[in-house]
């Protein structure tokens, strides 16, 4: 069985986490007229001609954990899981889940909603029900040797 870690509770820095999240998505659309949808920017820059600010915005997610860590003195702290094999797997079936939703979780459940997109409330619900049962069957047990 996986460890069970507490979860903080951080009101201030979620707070202010998805005022940042709000600010660039409203400012993706206000200047370039697009959604904000981490998939779509980062296949943009390869696939796009308006790289430039594709690649500006995935250099920002870069470098903010950088610029958190000079400020603070020290990195924010993760919770990624360690198995590889896993991780790869995850990242499969995130990639997939993508594909066939067309688009992520920022894409539909920040920008789509706020649209009042019918699909991407569909698309949120999909993953917010996948993911509770993720959570649930990781700490009851069920994942044992995931």
């Amino acid at each position: 069985m996986l460890p069970v870690t507490p979860t903080d509770f951080t009101p201030l820095a979620s707070l202010a986490g998805g005022v940042l999240i709000g600010v660039s998505a409203v400012l993706v659309m206000a200047l370039f007229g697009r959604v904000a949808g981490i998939v779509g920017i980062t296949a943009g820059a390869v696939t796009q001609d308006d790289r430039k600010w594709r690649i500006a915005f995935i250099l920002g997610l870069i470098a903010a954990p950088v610029l958190w860590m000079l400020a603070t003195g020290g990195f924010p702290a993760q919770t990624v899981s360690d198995n590889l094999p896993g991780m790869a797997i995850a990242g499969l079936l995130v990639g997939i889940g993508t594909a066939l939703g067309s688009g992520c979780t920022s894409g539909h459940g920040v920008c789509g909603l706020a649209r009042l997109s019918t699909r991407s409330l569909v698309a949120v619900l999909t993953f917010m029900v996948f993911a509770a049962l993720t959570v649930f069957i990781l700490r009851h047990g069920f994942g044992a040797g995931l």
